[in-house]
């Protein structure tokens, strides 16, 4: 999984593709499901369950933890191996929300769904996709064309749920990522508990929750990884853990995750394309976000794009051709389809650096204290904590 300052998706053996498969295989469904492999072992540390609720906190990555650890008793307990099991999984790459969300929510790295980044070009027009924006252009159901494993849950027979906030609903995202569940809107974190616990124990099992709850990545982009109001979230979250953990039936249990970690960049550490005509010239579209960026070459400046951001950004990036990139596995196996989606340039930033499109993404943008998207482990490795009902001391 690592390689020098890089975390690799560990795509088929410990990626979050593999852990709605494991589910499904843990609560031991009807045929409708298919064939499911369970690579993280979760059929047996869900034997006999019959109900499981799973919560994706954006943004709350392994390797915030302990920092959260202060201000969170829950999590403290996770990391001392006082509540459930706690392991690290990793994110796809990129390291992003849209493309953690569908990897989960399909079961397939990012090559196969095709919600290849925060924001991607549309093939054969200059527009970009903005994934948490979109709504029904371009139509879903074609642009990720693949089941979701709720879906193929619901086919087996269980009971299947998505609790979020109630603008979710209906988004290009939510039908890429969760659908084949019913939708329950929940505002807060109160509701949010309230919802997920009443779902989970309503009607007759097998049941899946999935709930989602975005205040910890917001919080470290507005504020930063560690802040005040980073801290605040994080307490929230574990307020939220504690209620679930509380109400968990006997014959249920509690799979918490994230999308991808963060990391603070400072601002001296900041390129801008905008700013600096050697990174402008051959680009005709940018894409991606600051922390990997999709460069779309104007014809024939391709080599010249990679040589000269080479040049400018030197050790604070990868930068490659997407062959290269498709080639090395950074997205798992990619069909012909999507491909354009992926830029003809790929940079991926190292370390604490990141690359602002001032003028082509909103401006807010630039004031962001964290980022994410990129290779570190803070970025890439995110949690998964089970705890089963009949295990919790009450």
């Amino acid at each position: 999984m690592t390689g020098g300052d890089q975390v690799r998706p560990a795509y088929g053996s410990g990626s979050l593709a593999e852990l709605l498969p494991g589910v499904l295989a843990g609560l031991r469904l009807g045929p409708g499901t298919g064939g499911v492999a369970d690579p993280l072992g979760l059929a047996g540390r869900l034997a006999g369950i019959r109900r499981v609720v799973v919560l994706l906190l954006d943004g709350l990555g392994y390797e915030l933890l302990a920092l959260a650890a202060p201000s969170a008793p829950v999590l403290a307990d996770a990391l001392a191996g006082r509540l459930g099991e706690l392991r690290a999984l990793t994110a796809p790459f990129p390291s992003t929300t849209p493309t953690s969300l569908t990897t989960l929510g399909t079961g397939a790295p990012p090559g196969g769904h095709g919600v290849l980044g925060f924001t991607v070009r549309v093939p054969g027009t200059g527009r970009v996709l903005v994934h948490i924006d979109w709504t029904d252009d371009p139509d879903p159901l074609r642009w990720q064309p693949l089941p979701t494993q709720l879906a193929r849950a619901a086919a087996g027979g269980a009971t299947v749920r998505v609790v979020a906030r109630a603008e979710y609903a209906g988004s290009g995202l939510t039908r890429s990522a969760w659908r084949g569940g019913g939708y329950r809107p929940a505002g807060d974190l109160d509701a949010l508990a309230g919802e997920l616990l009443s779902e989970l124990t309503a009607g007759e099992p097998p049941v899946l929750v999935f709930g989602y709850f975005p205040e910890p990545d917001q919080s470290g982009h507005l504020h930063g990884v560690g802040s005040t109001a980073w801290r605040s979230a994080v307490a929230g979250v574990d307020r939220l853990l504690a209620r679930l953990v509380d109400g968990l039936p006997a014959d249920a249990a509690l799979l918490v995750t994230a999308d991808h970690g963060q990391l603070d960049v400072p601002a001296g550490h900041r390129f801008d394309i905008a700013a600096d005509p050697r990174l402008r010239a051959g680009v005709a579209v940018v894409a991606g976000e600051p922390r990997v960026r999709y460069l779309h070459a104007v014809p024939g400046a391709v080599d010249d794009v990679i040589a000269g951001w080479r040049e400018v950004l030197g050790e604070a990036a990868w930068v490659v051709s997407r062959e290269q990139a498709v080639a090395d596995g950074w997205f798992g196996p990619v069909p012909a389809g999507h491909l354009a989606r992926i830029g003809d340039v790929v940079v991926a930033c190292r370390d604490r650096y990141a690359v602002l499109s001032s003028g082509t993404e909103p401006a807010g943008v630039g004031e962001l204290v964290a980022f994410h998207g990129s290779w570190t482990a803070a970025e890439m490795r995110v949690p998964l904590l089970v705890v089963r009902g009949d295990r919790v001391g009450r």
